[in-house]
């Protein structure tokens, strides 16, 4: 290694920097391009080589080139080289390419600080406890290294580093308490960026959907949303949250027909007592807000309408938390009237597809007119013929209805919803597909429902004279037990139940509930600390406008920085005689004065030492250790930092001692 490299580059504090870099890259290292992990994993590689075999720096032009081609690969990958996902590959790359160059302790101090910024973006793909436990760890380290390089010449030892790292990011924790109540929480994502989160595909919520879309969404058992009702809990089979709704059928597709603000919700009539509740909805990048069966028009959430099919929709789209309160009823009469054009929507079919189903509802309409006989009957037809419930259907071909009705009789609940909805249509009877989920997980902690994505559901609603749009689940005709129990009970493994939920166990399912209120917890009172929640919380204490906020933060940080400020004056003041270090320092001295050896005014202990050591030479060996030991914890480590330093000026302390014991001449 080149002759430049400052004293602070020796291997071992070099290694230790590159363990520190790969603790905090890690995570990013896990969603970059293989390219890009292969040439990172070499730089680091060829750094470590360098160090251990004394190579030189690569010259510029090779630096150069490498750096182009990090650029290069970044563009073709992701088509750009700014946004989320590419912004994060870029920066990571550059921060690996410094290595290159590291040459002086500046370089070093440019690097430490680097490692700073990258915490930051861990926070744009995960905000969880775990993540920010992990960063705590992280900053501690990159900590522990600026504590090394900025004394490039003492002897800190990785232990005493690391604990004064660890100690500055504790005690920087209540200014984080500080900052994060009391600084102006500004509406939207903090951590996510519009047109780059990622989120989207993440929930079954989609503006579409086609046979084994759910079915492909159950193999999933990410977290859809929390919700917590306040009095009764309604059973499962009332389980029934509301999303997209889908009126358009191209012979093999469903797609929503209305979209905007321009349609008004339709007329509707509650019975009963309302369902009151919370939900806390996870990220998805959609625009609908799920909600049980119908909610009621007054009290919505902010920024949200109910559309013509009564769907709950946000006007901006869903790429933070949500945290909103409802009312819901599931006893109610939904549109009584249909107008003729909203009749023409819902039984238009395109022609010429499923030729065999159109002959079966012909034959039963022409049995009987009554709208509500025709729908028991295909109810009837789905409970007596040999259908499957499975998530491992066979392919359909472009009568998709006929296939599956007369050929493979096995599929999901999408097959189920578009087939029923399909041959109601055939028959005059105005049907829709409604998507959402149904049921959920009650966590007996939390005392609150988990609806995960494995909750997805899809139905029908058919529209009956002076009753309005009734839900009609042909699902639960075929597989009741996912309605009543849920999908592990209504699915074997032959059937396709995915491995999450088939390797479920009591211990499991124990932690499982802890870790969800843990992190039910966190959403709520961390993630969830929003404008709103904050203007809450604050008033409480007196403070109800931005002004009085920053000046409560102002006097806060500047008591918090001042009560600091004294801490370290003091601990920058001589070590008094009660420490450690100077008790065995004061004592030594004393032995030496009764040899007849004591400090002149003025003397300092390194001068003092030697001229012992001169005056008697067999002394002089252990008098060096004990010098060492004490100026390590008096100038420049911490007594209360290193402790470990304790046992080694101990043990000096005895070995003049028994120098002195030995030869009580010194000569």
């Amino acid at each position: 290694m080149s002759a430049a490299i400052n004293d602070y580059l020796q291997q071992a504090s070099l290694l230790r920097l590159l363990a520190v870099m790969v603790l905090v890259i890690l995570p990013h290292m896990m969603r970059l391009p293989v390219w890009e992990t292969a040439l990172l994993t070499a730089v680091m590689g060829w750094r470590v080589l360098a160090a251990l075999r004394q190579w030189r720096m690569p010259p510029r032009w090779l630096k150069i080139g490498i750096t182009l081609l990090a650029f290069a690969g970044v563009q073709m990958s992701f088509g750009r080289t700014h946004g989320q996902v590419a912004g994060v590959a870029l920066f990571v790359a550059m921060l690996v390419l410094k290595l290159m160059e590291m040459r002086e302790r500046r370089d070093v101090m440019i690097v430490v600080f680097l490692m700073y910024f990258i915490l930051f973006t861990h926070f744009l793909y995960s905000q969880e406890i775990w993540t920010i436990l992990y960063l705590l760890v992280c900053a501690s380290a990159i900590t522990a290294v600026l504590a090394e390089a900025s004394h490039p010449r003492s002897a800190l030892t990785p232990k005493v580093s690391l604990q004064l790292g660890a100690r500055m990011v504790l005690l920087s924790l209540p200014l984080m308490v500080v900052m994060f109540i009391l600084f102006p929480r500004i509406p939207g994502p903090l951590w996510g960026l519009p047109s780059d989160t990622g989120a989207s595909g993440r929930s079954g919520l989609s503006d579409s959907m086609a046979p084994g879309d759910i079915s492909n969404l159950i193999l999933s058992d990410e977290l859809a949303f929390r919700a917590e009702f306040q009095g009764r809990q309604p059973a499962r089979n009332e389980l029934y949250w509301r999303g997209p709704v889908f009126w358009h059928y191209d012979g093999r597709r469903w797609s929503s027909q209305f979209r905007g603000e321009a349609w008004r919700p339709p007329e509707v009539s509650f019975s009963g007592e309302p369902l009151r509740y919370e939900v806390i909805m996870e990220p998805y990048g959609g625009n609908w807000l799920l909600a049980l069966d119908l909610p009621a028009p007054v009290g919505l959430p902010k920024d949200s309408l109910l559309n013509a099919d009564y769907s709950l929709v946000s006007r901006r789209k869903i790429q933070d938390r949500r945290l909103y309160q409802l009312e819901s009823f599931t006893s109610y009469r939904l549109q009584p009237e249909l107008r003729p054009f909203l009749r023409q929507i819902a039984t238009s079919l395109p022609k010429g597809f499923n030729p065999r189903t159109a002959a079966l509802i012909e034959q039963w309409r022409a049995a009987s007119d009554d709208d509500a006989e025709i729908v028991n009957r295909a109810l009837r037809h789905f409970r007596q013929e040999p259908f499957a419930y499975t998530l491992q259907p066979p392919p359909l071909g472009s009568d998709a209805v006929d296939d599956f009705l007369f050929e493979t009789r096995r599929g999901f609940c999408e097959h189920y919803a578009s087939s029923f909805t399909v041959m109601m249509r055939m028959a005059g009877i105005p049907a829709r597909v409604v998507t959402g989920y149904q049921g959920g997980e009650i966590n007996e902690l939390g005392g609150y429902l988990q609806v995960r994505q494995s909750d997805a559901h899809a139905w029908s609603e058919v529209w009956l004279p002076e009753r309005g749009w009734v839900r009609v689940d042909p699902t639960a005709a075929v597989a009741p037990d996912r309605i009543e129990r849920g999908l592990q009970d209504a699915l074997g493994e032959a059937d396709g139940l995915p491995g999450y939920l088939a390797r479920r166990t009591n211990l499991k399912l124990w932690f499982e509930a802890r870790w969800d209120l843990a992190n039910a917890l966190w959403n709520r009172w961390v993630l969830g600390y929003g404008p709103e929640f904050q203007r809450e919380l604050l008033s409480k204490i007196g403070i109800r406008d931005w002004g009085q906020m920053i000046l409560a933060l102002t006097i806060l940080l500047t008591a918090a920085m001042a009560l600091m400020g004294l801490l370290m004056l003091r601990n920058a003041r001589p070590q008094q005689a009660q420490d450690a270090a100077q008790q065995i320092w004061r004592r030594t001295l004393a032995r030496l004065h009764r040899a007849g050896f004591s400090p002149h005014a003025g003397e300092g202990p390194k001068d003092f030492i030697e001229r012992v050591s001169e005056a008697c030479p067999a002394w002089k060996s252990s008098l060096t250790r004990l010098l060492h030991h004490y100026l390590l914890l008096r100038y420049i480590g911490r007594d209360a930092i290193a402790q470990s330093d304790h046992g080694a000026l101990r043990r000096a302390a005895m070995a003049v001692r028994r120098d002195m014991r030995q030869s009580p001449s010194g000569a």
